[in-house]
């Protein structure tokens, strides 16, 4: 007896140590790690707590009883990270190629109710070549199993997936149901029906990487939120994530020290140009506005006509969503109204005080839009404003036109401060555009007729051109100096901290899919 048990804990600790491998200090020049190097660099050290590791799987058809496995090709437990609780699954590619069997799928649903009824982060390292086709059915029911916990705990916890290898076939169904996706370029991959499988169908020819990649995803398709270079930064990517986010819907993320000083940005006085049609970037207002440092932006390369992320003010965690004049004039669009809408939602989930930077010309016109269901996908980002119970403050740079003003958190849909700078301009549409409607029969009339559109350009311009009118009907609550931005929101979301809302009792809302 005293053999076997010395057998089984050699076993236990060369599973535990990855054949010998020591705990990971950080070497970026390290492309590819292994599941347990992966958990042990996510974890503070020594934190760590596995479950399940003498688990191996039921299967005996195809000769699979010879071959089995302590952990069958997962590793899952709890630990913490930067001190805070979190529990994780990371797949093993090294044992049946991470392909998930019943009992693999297990022990991730184990630790995925442990998350929920103790209120804390999931992550998933995801590392698998799919279902494992010994099992059958068995393994798709255990797929199902996974996914019906993420639902159950979407909005309850947060959740996190890592692609860091292949995920293909139904596996792709779990990190999409999950808060945030993270992909590692050039070894990650992602689809539903991989390039043999396209190129039998549609004829089509591509690899893995153009059809399902890292970049891929992170640009065109918008499934991944954010790409690293490996998978230490992937990692280092998944902390600094966490570092924004509460344990939990019923908790608020820890507030940093700060120490209130000469809060005026003098910076900002110079951003907005003296030409209406001149970009500058928003970026530049963001950071004159947070806390150094701390803007993490979210599907940085997907829709870059609008931006989100989060960032501290004050020391407090926020959500930002700003168009960007830099592209497309930052107009709203279908994936652009999609990426705020779902960031919008994630923040209003978690406690997480939403600030929205406006200068938007209004929506992006066109046949592929309207045929592409603009309507239907910029309801998405009315919708999920409208519904948001969390602080919301606004500040308008310059343009706000059309329906875009109303859905960029006006306060006629719930904001609780709206501030403008003197460059604001907030008006059914803009004042060549508006002239050319108004005035077209004195236009027409005229001995110039181009003279005449410039001076009802004008006339227009000094009417609605600026955020006085809206401020005298109480839609601005104040219009302030670009440089007293960073202090004037401070002392708001200070005062809103304690914001209750008591919404109307239903079983939820159908927002516009």
């Amino acid at each position: 007896m005293e053999d076997k048990i010395k057998v089984l804990n050699d076993k236990i600790a060369e599973a535990r140590l990855g054949g010998g491998q020591k705990r990971i200090e950080k070497q970026h020049e390290k492309k590819k790690l292994t599941a347990r190097e992966r958990v042990e660099y996510l974890m503070d050290e020594g934190s760590f707590e596995e479950i399940g590791m003498l688990v191996t799987h039921r299967t005996t058809d195809f000769g699979m009883e010879k071959q089995q496995y302590l952990g069958d090709g997962v590793i899952t437990g709890y630990g913490t990270v930067n001190g805070r609780l979190v529990y994780v699954f990371a797949q093993d590619f090294t044992v049946f190629g991470g392909a998930l069997s019943e009992t693999h799928a297990e022990k991730i649903c184990k630790v995925m109710d442990m998350a929920l009824r103790n209120g804390a982060p999931m992550i998933g390292l995801n590392d698998s070549g799919g279902a494992r086709i010994q099992e059958g059915v068995r393994s798709l029911g255990g797929y199902a199993d996974i996914f019906y916990r993420n639902v159950q705990s979407s909005g309850v916890i947060p959740q996190i997936s890592a692609i860091m290898g292949p995920c293909a076939g139904g596996a792709v169904y779990s990190p999409a149901m999950t808060d945030f996706t993270m992909m590692v370029e050039n070894t990650s991959y992602m689809f539903v029906t991989g390039p043999n499988v396209v190129k039998t169908v549609t004829n089509e020819t591509v690899t893995s990487e153009e059809l399902g990649g890292a970049s891929t995803h992170s640009t065109k398709s918008g499934v991944a939120h954010i790409t690293s270079a490996n998978d230490v930064e992937c990692l280092e990517d998944v902390k600094r994530l966490l570092s924004y986010l509460p344990q939990n819907n019923r908790e608020t993320t820890p507030k940093l020290e700060f120490n209130p000083a000469d809060e005026i940005r003098d910076q900002l006085s110079d951003i907005i140009p003296d030409s209406a049609n001149k970009p500058y970037d928003m970026h530049k207002v963001i950071s004159g506005i947070i806390d150094e440092d701390s803007f993490y932006e979210i599907h940085k390369n997907y829709a870059e006509n609008i931006i989100v992320g989060f960032a501290r003010l004050g020391g407090r965690s926020i959500g930002i969503v700003a168009n960007q004049p830099m592209h497309l004039a930052g107009v709203l669009d279908v994936n652009s109204s999609v990426k705020a809408a779902r960031f919008t939602r994630f923040c209003d989930c978690f406690n997480i005080p939403l600030l929205v930077l406006v200068d938007v010309p209004g929506f992006l016109p066109g046949t592929n839009q309207e045929w592409n269901g603009i309507i239907v996908h910029g309801a998405k980002l009315l919708y999920a404003l409208s519904e948001a119970t969390v602080p919301r403050v606004t500040v308008i740079t310059r343009k706000a036109y059309g329906g875009a003003y109303d859905v960029m958190n006006s306060k006629h849909i719930g904001a609780d401060m709206n501030f403008a700078w003197p460059t604001a301009e907030i008006a059914v549409m803009g004042a060549k555009g508006a002239s050319e409607i108004i005035f077209k029969r004195e236009i027409s009339e005229a001995e110039d007729p181009a003279a005449k559109l410039l001076e009802k350009e004008a006339e227009y311009a000094e009417k609605f051109a600026n955020p006085y009118r809206a401020a005298q009907r109480g839609f601005i609550d104040e219009v302030i100096l670009p440089k007293d931005t960073r202090r004037k929101l401070i002392k708001a979301f200070s005062m809103l901290e304690n914001k209750k809302v008591e919404t109307p009792q239903r079983k939820h809302g159908n927002i516009p899919l």
